[in-house]
This record gives structure tokens, C-alpha cells and sequence, in this order.
């Protein structure tokens, strides 16, 4: 009688499981969906239902950073100073204080006019308020992005699916955080710069109130000669900046250079707390490396990530591909980056989920998608940053479509000029 014979193991098999990662069907991405969305939303019901007052288990107010933001609501209501480091720390402390803890301000003034209704609310109104319309903010253009997309997405969930099960939105949620608008703005700004150009550029300048998210922006937008674009951002820019300047006073400026070099000394000190960074930079202040290496490596990587992009959009025509590579490269050009600020993540995986799948591009998105849950747990416990890999990861598979679909339609534009 013949023994069953073992099946041969092929060369390569295992780098196969990533490579292609047939594995993750659609009916088993549909259930890690479902789950992932169940576990977040029961956790923050745990954490509502455990809290004290306000104040969860640990000992932390709900919404942590949002007292910040609450905090110069008020301030500019009574004239305070809100860039006064120490007014700000005696301001939220009268609210609020745990073990001497202070939620720094270092928004530019542009922040300021979205920061003043806050003050005109209790706390947790404020905060309510806030998750609310910037939560629906954000989820109006995931959908957008979820119905403009051009190939189908291959799992059909609700797009209030994708938002629980998205875990930067549990950690932006939070922490009363500014990445739902942010994000927004900046994706749906980049979705409509071809067919809203206007409007595009408006909400491309209100993101402004975190200028370090934008750095790829003009790189893209000039290259592409989306001019129209660039003049709407610009006017929007400065017309923030401005209704900022005559509400709050011309001040205020010059107090936040000021302070800059306070939020630097903060970053380098680790003040935030590398485990919770998910740029280069970071990743090497957690690994030991001094801080002169740390910013050598995030200026080569910024500068990588801005060349490649840049190359990408050389006489090229602006497209939903260079979009989506544009919005992945943007955590990783600045140090200053955290965890909840991945939820700019969602539009590119939008994106690359529609297209259909090339060697690695799966592994890369699964990645990008869930490695927000783990960066940070991994990084306070076992100094392992995964998020920077995760974001080149990425960014190189988006670059690489951006650059075929851009050479793809320059040879069609070629044959009908032939024609």
C-alpha cells in the first residue's frame, strides 16, 4: 500500500502568502470588518460606562487633547492669551488637572475662529459637539471617496462599517482630536480638484490649521498646473487667516512664532511621547538614535517622499492615482505625526481597494489599515514602531500605480493625437 505523499513545499511559498495574500478574500475581510467595528465600539462604551465624571479609569478626562481646544475657547472669549503658555496651563487646570499633565496649544492663529464657539459651551457639550460635526465631516468624504472611486470596492460593507472598524477613528474619537477635520479637508479637497476646482481649493486652505499635513500639496498642484486650485487655496488661506487676524487681534502671530521653538524643544524632548509619533523621526528618538541622526533620516525620507511624488506629477495631468499617493505620503514628510492622525489613510486605501490587487499591494493595505491599532501599544511596550514601514509600504505601492496610470494616459493621449 503507497503512503500518502506530503505536498512538496514550493520555493517561495512563504513570501507568496504576503506577496499575493490570496488568503484575504472578500468574505473574510467582510467578517474582520464586522469584528473590528464591534470591538471599537464596545470599547468606547466600556470606556463611557467606566467613567467617573467625566474621568476614565485611568484617570484621564474624556477627550483628553480636547481640553485644549476647549480651553482657548474660552480664553479668547474672556481676552485671554492664548498663547500664553502658562495662562493656557492655569486656564485648563482650573477645569482639569491630573498630575500637573498640560495638553499643549501650538495651533497656528487660522485655528483659532473653529476654537472660539467651543467656548460658548460646558465641556462635554463642546465635546459632543465637536466629534459629532467633524466625525460626519470626515465620513461624508470617505463616501464621496467610497462612491467616486473608479473600480468597485471588492467588499460591500457600509461605509458606517468602515468608519467603526477604522481603528485611528476609536483614537481620534478619543481624544477629542482634530484629524476627522482635517482629514476631511484635505480628502475631500484632493477628490474634487478636477471636477470642483473652487471648491477644491477652498477646502485645501482651510486645512492650513495643520500646515504640515499639506506639504505635498503645492508640489502636486503646481506640477499638474492645477492653477485654478492653487488660487482658491491661497485666497481661502488668507481669508482665514485674516478673519483670524481682525477677530482675535494681529497679535497673536507674532506670540505663536514664538512659542514654536517651545513646541520643537517638546518634540525633541519627547514631551508627546515617541510611542505615540508615527514618523521616522520618531522612530528613531525610540530606538536610542541621538536627535541629529533622527532628523537626518526624517529630512532624507521627507525628501524622498517629496522628489518621488514630484517626479510622479512631472507634466502629468492630476488624477484620482496621484491623489490617493499624495494624501499616503503626507504623514510621512513631517516628524511631527501621531496615531490619530492616520485616518487620512482611509482615502488612499479607498482608492487602492478599487483597483484591484498587484503583487503586495494587498499586504499593503491590510497593513496600512490595521497597524494604527498596534503602533502604539508596541511601541510603549516593545520600542518596535511598525507605522513608519507601514506608511512607505504604501506610499510605494500608490507611487507605482500613480506612475503607470500617469504613463498609461499619456500614451493615449499620444495615439489620439496620431489619429
Amino acid at each position: 500500500m503507497d503512503k500518502p505523499r506530503r505536498a512538496l513545499h514550493k520555493p517561495g511559498m512563504g513570501l507568496d502568502f504576503l506577496r499575493e495574500a490570496g488568503w484575504l478574500n472578500a468574505g473574510r475581510v467582510r467578517g474582520y470588518l464586522w469584528l473590528l467595528a464591534l470591538l471599537n465600539t464596545a470599547t468606547l462604551v466600556f470606556l463611557l460606562a467606566t467613567a467617573h465624571r467625566g474621568v476614565d479609569r485611568n484617570g484621564f478626562l474624556l477627550g483628553t487633547d480636547f481640553l485644549s481646544f476647549w480651553t482657548a475657547g474660552r480664553m479668547l472669549r474672556a481676552g485671554g492669551e492664548v498663547y500664553d503658555i502658562a495662562a493656557h496651563i492655569a486656564a485648563q487646570q482650573a477645569y482639569f488637572t491630573q498630575d500637573s499633565a498640560f495638553t499643549a496649544f501650538f495651533y497656528p492663529p487660522s485655528f483659532l475662529p473653529f476654537c472660539y464657539p467651543l467656548g460658548f459651551l460646558g465641556y462635554f457639550p463642546a465635546l459632543g459637539l465637536w466629534l459629532l460635526a467633524t466625525g460626519a465631516f470626515y465620513l461624508f468624504a470617505v463616501t464621496r471617496w467610497l462612491r467616486e472611486t473608479p473600480g468597485p470596492i471588492p467588499v460591500s460593507v457600509p461605509a458606517a462599517v468602515l468608519f467603526a472598524a477604522f481603528p485611528p477613528v476609536l483614537i481620534t474619537v478619543t481624544h477629542g482630536q482634530t484629524a476627522f477635520l482635517v482629514a476631511g479637508l484635505l480628502g475631500l479637497g484632493a477628490l474634487l480638484v478636477r471636477r470642483a476646482p473652487l471648491a477644491a481649493g477652498a477646502l485645501l486652505g482651510l486645512a492650513t490649521i495643520k500646515p504640515q499635513f499639506g506639504l505635498l500639496v503645492p508640489i502636486v498642484l503646481v506640477l499638474t498646473g492645477e492653477w485654478r486650485v492653487i488660487g482658491a487655496a491661497a485666497a481661502s488661506a488668507l481669508l482665514l487667516a485674516a478673519i483670524a487676524t481682525l477677530a482675535f487681534g494681529a497679535g497673536h502671530w507674532a506670540e505663536w512664532a514664538a512659542i514654536s521653538g517651545e513646541a520643537q524643544r517638546a518634540m525633541n524632548q519627547g514631551a508627546v511621547g515617541y510611542a505615540k509619533m508615527t514618523s521616522p523621526f520618531a522612530a528613531a528618538m525610540l530606538l536610542g538614535a541621538p536627535a541629529g541622526l533622527a532628523y537626518a533620516l526624517q529630512a532624507l525620507v521627507s525628501l524622498g517622499v517629496a522628489g518621488a511624488i514630484a517626479l510622479a506629477s512631472w507634466r502629468r495631468a492630476y488624477g484620482p492615482a496621484l491623489a490617493a499617493a499624495m494624501l499616503a505620503g503626507a504623514p510621512l514628510v513631517t516628524p511631527f505625526v501621531l496615531d490619530y492622525d492616520m485616518v487620512l489613510l482611509a482615502f488612499p486605501l479607498i482608492w487602492l481597494a478599487g483597483q484591484g490587487f498587484r503583487p503586495w499591494e494587498k499586504a499593503a493595505l491590510a497593513l496600512a489599515f490595521i497597524a494604527p491599532a498596534f503602533a502604539r501599544p508596541l511601541a510603549m511596550n516593545a520600542a518596535i514602531p511598525i507605522m513608519p514601514l507601514a506608511l512607505i509600504l504604501l506610499f510605494a505601492v500608490l507611487l507605482r500605480r500613480a506612475a503607470g496610470q500617469a504613463n498609461d494616459m499619456a500614451e493615449q493621449t499620444t495615439r489620439e493625437s496620431l489619429t
